[in-house]
């Protein structure tokens, strides 16, 4: 069982990482199409780099498959160096139209000029001051995200229902990542304004109306509930929300 005063300063340090990101990642900016091909991206969680572009799939409402690259790692690290001809983090592979891109920047222009058809908003460009910034987001985890740790692999990946500044959610990535589980990234960022705040306590008060055709009315549909992090395992059949629950469960599962 985890110690729940070690999970809750845990969190304050995800908050902290979210506010010095500008809390980007949060909300729809505009939602993309789901492209036929899920993109593919190699990713350390902890990486200020890595984080931009997951900012941006958030902004867009685009589902990712991940694949984990802390320090260390031996399980996708080569595969990406096949890939893109070296060890860089991010990595970006579209089967889509044949795409294999390093660089923060351009990865972010890409997802915007492909899947929204249009520039970059501005919240999203590195600014003068984004690379310290985002360097101070991540130190506020110290660590977390970054280091490789002995688990066993899952034969197939899990799912994740996430967005990226939610401080509940990083928590989980970061294990994922430290534990180089695969997994598929179903971005679920705010569409309105009735959806700010948490799933238990949001600020628009009365009776929660997901934006009709939104990603989360058929969340809403499917699971009668819209909180992050849900995990899905398909190798075990399990199915949870809550952060501490779902760190015991990997932390159960898959570490050795």
């Amino acid at each position: 069982m985890p110690n729940p005063l070690l999970h809750q300063i845990s969190v304050a340090g995800s908050v902290a990482t979210s506010t010095l990101a500008a809390w980007r990642g949060t909300s729809i900016v505009k939602a993309a199409v789901q492209p036929e091909q899920l993109l593919k991206l190699y990713d350390m969680e902890g990486c200020p780099h890595c984080r931009r572009v997951r900012e941006a799939l958030t902004a867009l409402g685009l589902d990712a498959q991940i694949y984990p690259c802390p320090t260390g790692g031996k399980r996708f690290r080569a595969q990406a160096q096949r890939a893109g001809g070296k060890q860089q983090f991010p990595l970006l592979v579209d089967p889509n139209t044949n795409t294999t891109m390093y660089e923060s920047a351009d990865i972010v222009d890409y997802l915007f000029r492909t899947y929204a058809g249009r520039v970059t908003p501005s919240a999203y460009r590195p600014g003068k001051f984004g690379a310290l910034l985002g360097s101070l987001a991540s130190a506020a985890r110290g660590v977390r995200g970054t280091q490789v740790r002995s688990a066993q692999h899952p034969r197939k990946p899990l799912e994740l229902w996430s967005f990226e500044s939610s401080p509940y959610s990083r928590l989980v990535r970061e294990r994922l990542t430290e534990l180089e589980l695969p997994y598929v990234l179903h971005n679920i960022g705010k569409e309105q304004f009735a959806d700010m705040g948490p799933a238990v306590m949001r600020v628009k008060p009365g009776p929660y109306t997901p934006l009709p055709g939104g990603r989360r009315e058929k969340l809403l549909a499917q699971l009668g509930r819209i909180q992050v992090p849900y995990l899905e395992d398909p190798n075990t059949g399990t199915k949870m929300y809550e952060s501490s629950d779902i760190i015991e469960y990997l932390e159960h599962q898959y570490a050795r």
